[in-house]
């Protein structure tokens, strides 16, 4: 089993900058691609920045020129830099990973989310 645990959520004013982190924990686990998703109360959940293990990513369109994501394979982490955050920006953000134990096939995880509210 893979875990995927999620920090850095929390309340920041717009303008205001925050960064996400995701760790897949459990040995010998091999990551592929890893994501971050958002969904808000009645909405489909978004992705928001995807990164291959090669290191390309994709962003969606509102979050351009804002978000950067990032990872470090050797700590199976990825990560979410946030700026210039706006109120439209507030949901829950879930981390998403394909991730496989030793061996064994690629699963798709998902974390359990952080809540990031952007207000003044």
């Amino acid at each position: 089993q893979v875990q995927l645990v999620e920090s850095g959520g929390g309340l920041v004013q717009p303008g205001g900058s925050l960064r996400l982190s995701c760790t897949a924990s459990g040995s010998a686990v091999r990551i592929n691609g890893m994501g971050w998703y958002r969904q808000t109360p009645g909405k489909q959940r978004e992705l928001v920045a995807g990164i291959t293990n090669g290191g390309s990513t994709n962003y969606a369109d509102s979050v351009k020129g804002r978000f950067t994501i990032s990872r470090d394979n050797a700590k199976n982490t990825v990560y979410l830099q946030m700026n210039s955050l706006k109120p439209e920006d507030t949901a829950v953000y879930y981390c998403d990973a394909d991730a496989s134990k030793g061996y064994g096939p690629f699963i798709h995880y998902r974390g359990q989310g952080t809540q990031v509210t952007v207000s003044s």
